[in-house]
């Protein structure tokens, strides 16, 4: 490979390199421009879900749900920003309409809206408050706006498409800088519908018109990036799970092109001609609206730690939702949490950062010597990304008691070496005591441009108790793909055998009585496990145990096909066998 000539810039324990003839190194395939660019820095956001599902106990509303529900008694959007700040959240991305069809702000098209609510009189506008709470605290801000309305009776139809464009114009001409335009993949299905209460099937690719909206987008808001995950490409993807991480191997580039199957979004595709890198989005909850059943269920230090290093450790970003509870504000579990979560990265990338200087320096190969033997557990490495991603493999070793030894993550199952780098890669392994690391790149599609290098020692963690979604025995993840459909997802295939469900102990309602359980090792194919009846599960709330023929599964998909009362299904807890 041909070299680059580099200067070594040592700046508190890690290593900057930088290109001494930077404009003589062509770019490498497709690069990303000047919004995806300051996008990708930003590294960690807040979503912010909030609407009338927080009053009734709802992932998706149906759109029937009464505007006289929203009247928060504190609501505090300052509060919002402090805690996102403080957490680490670079800006906050609003729920400012959901799939209920219910607007955060006073939009002149429709009755339903906080302007038709009792909150502040119907004076009131969300958006606007956030909005002016970012600014204050010094964070970005951005606006979810869902294509599906379960409100509106013109959903489906041509006319539906020109409300929705001026309600998307109404966001990004009234609240000044936005940074990212967010819309979900959820299309079509049954609502309400200004009293149809029916089905209503569209075409996600084409009914919008993505081409005009994109179009639109980018003249009201020029610096905006365009996260889409349901037709034309848009500047960033969804990575095809909201467990919270994204594959070990992680390009930034994906066809510009046909579908997008979960290997794709998950890994994105090497020679891929548009460069789409991955948003990683997670809940710091199981659901992504706040339930009083979830108090108990917020994830935990360790969790939040482990999707850092494989959302932002993994060449992507990192946004994690903190719902907003009825009072209006964020409960302070999720508040501490996030703020322990905040500190626990600076202990390790401020705190934990260990000095070296580097011995041999090429475009392949960097030798880093520490001044007496030192505990170390975290590399990183970063590639400058403007001029493309070219790092396809890399091995990382020690030298320990005299001797090089390899080091792999221990966050995932690997094959043959260490795969892909992109903005930033973080490899977690065991505690080594060691004089070197060599940092040795085996295959890159052009000649190697890293910018930066750096070694860690991440502090214990103790005493941390795990929340539902992150079994410490078995690595399983928990999530909702809708109030009646809960996701557990692992990091890799596994054998099992049983399913045990423990339903809500302290209410009825939303207790399973009938169920389908469904099994998949990629996402795409699903294999029926079992399906029934809890018995007497009402009376008797006790741990009910679905079993069935060992199989190989990477994610399983829980249903309730019926529940007691309520519309979203409950639980007290999970196993699996």
């Amino acid at each position: 490979m041909k070299q680059i000539n580099y200067k070594a810039l040592f700046v508190m324990g890690t290593i900057m390199m930088v290109t001494t003839m930077k404009a003589q190194v062509s770019a490498c395939g497709p690069v990303p421009n000047e919004n995806q660019q300051r996008w990708q820095v930003m590294e960690m956001y807040a979503f912010i879900h909030y609407s009338l599902n927080t009053y009734t106990d709802q992932e998706w509303g149906f759109g029937n749900e009464d505007p006289q529900l929203f009247n928060p008694s504190a609501l505090d959007c300052r509060q919002w920003a402090r805690v996102c700040k403080q957490a680490g959240m670079k800006g906050i991305i609003f729920t400012a309409k959901h799939h209920c069809g219910f607007c955060m702000w006073p939009s002149e098209y429709t009755e339903y809206s906080v302007k038709y609510s009792p909150w502040k009189q119907g004076k009131g506008d969300v958006v606007r408050e956030l909005a002016d709470a970012c600014r204050e605290e010094g964070l970005q801000f951005a606006v979810y706006l869902s294509p599906w309305d379960r409100n509106h009776p013109d959903y489906g139809r041509p006319e539906y498409v020109t409300y929705f464009r001026n309600q998307l114009r109404e966001l990004l001409t009234q609240y000044g800088d936005i940074f990212e335009v967010w819309f979900d993949g959820a299309n079509g299905g049954d609502g309400w519908y200004g009293g149809a209460n029916e089905t209503r099937t569209i075409d996600g690719r084409t009914y919008y018109g993505w081409a005009e909206t994109f179009r639109m987008i980018r003249e009201l808001q020029p610096r905006a990036v365009i996260w889409n995950d349901g037709g034309d490409r848009g500047d960033l993807r969804w990575v095809g799970t909201e467990a919270g991480n994204v594959g070990e191997t992680n390009w930034s580039l994906m066809p510009s092109t046909g579908d997008t199957p979960y290997q794709m979004l998950h890994y994105g595709v090497e020679d891929g001609d548009v460069w789409c890198p991955g948003e990683t989005n997670t809940s710091i909850r199981p659901g992504w609206f706040y339930h009083t059943t979830e108090d108990e269920h917020v994830k935990s230090l360790s969790k939040l730690m482990d999707t850092y290093y494989k959302s932002v450790g993994r060449n992507s970003t990192l946004l994690l939702n903190f719902p907003i509870a009825p009072n209006g504000r964020i409960h302070p579990t999720d508040s501490l949490r996030g703020i322990a979560f905040r500190k626990m990265i600076d202990d390790v990338f401020i705190k934990g950062q260990v000095a070296f200087s580097v011995d041999t320096l090429s475009s392949t190969c960097y030798t880093l010597n520490f001044k007496q033997p030192v505990a170390v557990n975290r590399f990183l490495a970063e590639e400058d990304i403007a001029l493309g991603q070219r790092v396809r493999k890399f091995m990382l070793e020690a030298f320990v008691d005299g001797q090089w030894m390899p080091l792999k993550d221990e966050l995932v199952d690997h094959g043959d070496g260490l795969t892909t780098i992109g903005h930033r890669r973080i490899i977690c392994f065991p505690t080594i005591t060691a004089t070197k690391l060599r940092f040795t790149i085996t295959d890159a599609k052009c000649e190697p441009v890293i910018k930066k290098l750096g070694v860690y020692l991440a502090p214990v963690l103790t005493g941390d108790i795990p929340d539902s979604g992150e079994k410490k025995s078995s690595g399983l993840h928990i999530f909702f793909g809708s109030p009646k459909q809960m996701f557990i997802d692992w990091d890799m295939e596994r054998t099992v055998s049983a399913f045990r469900y423990l339903p809500p102990q302290d209410t009825q309602e939303g207790i399973i009585t009938h169920y389908t359980l469904w099994g998949s090792t990629d996402w795409g194919n699903w294999t029926k496990l079992a399906s029934g009846e809890f018995s007497n599960i009402v009376n008797n709330p006790i741990w009910q145990t679905i079993k069935f023929s060992p199989t190989n599964v990477r994610v399983l998909r829980f249903e309730a096909d019926r529940l007691t009362s309520g519309e979203r299904m409950g639980y007290g807890d999970i196993e699996i066998k």
